[in-house]
């Protein structure tokens, strides 16, 4: 069998021990018998059909391990709270000042920032799924260990342990899809397996009504229960990951030595004639690009990139915000509601959360030339409603502001990420993927950070007038969002992108006419 001129090069330049001259014998992992020079070019319905087998595989992985590593980033914030009658909430129990726990929660941030980049490079590098499973195994390990927690230290440490094992992930689940996916089919994908955060965030606040029940069952209080069992089950998924995820798509060409050889070796993902339909277009990813530090520089200096890092910092920052003070806003809405109450109505913000990513995000693949839009309009309804939550007259119709906010935070992040993906992987290839999502996730998350030490428990004078001040200041880094949204729109149309895979066969396909065209012309020039 013999490779077509375009990856034969990839493949001498990658593998120049394995490849030498004609590459005869050269064969597709389970799939050997297979000619590159019969591949047709793939209609949209095969194709939709095969991207459908693919989300039976790789979605709902992603969607648990990210449910799980969720509930074990934010439950934190439950934890401040729970079996507040008893006097052990985490703030008490550990003896926490209001500084120690805004430090510990901006600590996750500080080693989430500082190894997002260098994490999501090491995928570039090795087998993805292997790094995932890595990720999502740690995160366990270290969330089950919060669960022996004795003093403010162990917890400042901890959370920022889990911040740098956490490195990467978000990302490198963004890069991940793309290696599998054209970017105009990501948002759709990456909203579905986010909804994960959002169903956690629920599902979390109801269990942790549970858990309180179980406060000093067997010495343990209900935070630690909580945190123990989350952990433990995070790792065994962690590990199931190296048979559930598939590896990148491959030429199988790398050979089953050194560390490969701990890896399992998995079944083909899909059937001989679905995979030649995926190479043809996902061409690409099936041979691994060995990027330069040139290559990292063009994707650092590209002005498109700061953007949407600026776009990331306001709505992940309120979303992280939100998600790790909604018990503390809503005590301050209502004192008198109880611990149980206060976990039980966080539930709700997330489920209108996910309403919102279940609803926008399939119209932003839809239409995907104008993420600015779709991006900027949750935004609005994120800012509408922090004003209602902030003003409005009533207890409920102020956590009706919430609700409004949820709503809007959902499509937000994953729309920001998609649209990362589509400007930076045709410019820049899979280096620029990986790259550009890295550094809008580690630098976005400095919003994050914003919120968890400096707002909330982190400014004590504000809790007197009902974190209205934090509130109005959640808004203004989402209008910042709105309006780096309109500068990166501006900047693509100034700049222009490549083209993508349908114009460039577009392109084609009108050359290819035209020539077709001009031959019975040249033959009758000919005979006259």
């Amino acid at each position: 069998m013999e490779l077509s001129d375009d990856v034969r090069e990839k493949s001498v330049s990658l593998h120049p021990t394995h490849i030498r001259g004609e590459p005869e014998n050269i064969a597709f992992a389970g799939h050997e018998d297979m000619d590159l020079d019969e591949i047709p070019r793939p209609d949209p319905a095969s194709l939709s059909k095969i991207y459908r087998k693919l989300d039976l595989r790789i979605i709902p992985a992603l969607w648990c391990l990210y449910f799980l590593t969720s509930a074990i980033r934010s439950n934190v914030g439950l934890a401040l709270t729970m079996n507040a009658s008893e006097h052990d909430t985490l703030t008490e129990y550990l003896g926490l000042t209001s500084h120690d726990t805004s430090l510990g929660l901006a600590l996750y941030y500080v080693g989430y920032v500082v190894f997002d980049v260098p994490f999501n490079l090491v995928m570039t590098r090795i087998a993805p799924h292997a790094w995932i499973s890595r990720v999502v195994t740690t995160i366990g390990i270290v969330g089950a260990c919060m669960a022996a927690m004795k003093a403010a230290w162990s917890f400042i440490l901890l959370r920022l342990l889990l911040g740098i094992m956490t490195a990467g992930l978000w990302p490198g689940m963004a890069y991940y899809l793309t290696l599998w996916y054209p970017p105009h089919r990501c948002a759709q994908r990456i909203g579905f397996y986010f909804t994960a955060a959002q169903i956690s965030a629920a599902v979390v606040g109801l269990v942790s009504a549970g858990f309180q029940y179980m406060n000093m069952d067997r010495g343990l209080t209900g935070f630690a229960w909580m945190f123990l069992i989350y952990g433990l089950v995070t790792i065994i998924v962690g590990i199931s990951l190296l048979w559930w995820l598939p590896d990148r798509p491959s030429l199988g060409l790398e050979p089953r030595v050194g560390w490969r050889r701990l890896i399992p070796k998995q079944r083909p993902v899909l059937s001989q004639e679905d995979f030649k339909l995926h190479f043809a277009d996902m061409k690409a990813t099936y041979v691994a690009h060995a990027w330069t530090l040139n290559d990292l520089v063009k994707v650092l200096i590209d002005v498109r990139l700061y953007p949407l890092v600026l776009m990331y910092f306001g709505v992940v920052g309120t979303g992280i915000g939100l998600q790790n003070f909604a018990t503390v806003i809503i005590s301050s809405i209502n004192s008198s509601w109880s611990s149980v109450d206060l976990s039980l109505l966080t539930a709700p913000i997330w489920i209108c959360d996910l309403i919102g990513i279940l609803i926008v995000t399939p119209l932003s693949d839809r239409f995907h030339n104008h993420r600015a839009i779709f991006f900027s309009g949750p935004s609005l309804i994120i800012m509408a409603g922090l004003i209602v939550t902030t003003y409005a007259p009533t207890d409920w119709s102020r956590y009706a502001g919430l609700l409004i906010t949820g709503f809007g935070l959902g499509p937000t992040v994953p729309i920001c990420m998609t649209w990362t993906a589509e400007i930076f992987q045709p410019r820049h290839g899979e280096v620029g993927t990986a790259v550009a999502t890295a550094v809008v996730s580690g630098l976005g998350n400095l919003g994050s950070v914003t919120t968890t030490y400096a707002l909330y428990s982190g400014w004590p004078a504000d809790a007197k007038d009902g974190y209205r001040n934090s509130n109005m200041v959640m808004l203004g880094m989402v209008g910042n969002s709105i309006l780096f949204a309109v500068v990166c729109s501006l900047l693509r149309r100034a700049l222009g992108d490549p083209m993508t895979r349908e114009q460039q066969w577009a392109q084609q396909h009108n050359a290819e006419q035209k020539d077709q065209d001009e031959v019975p012309q040249r033959a009758e020039d000919m005979y006259f």
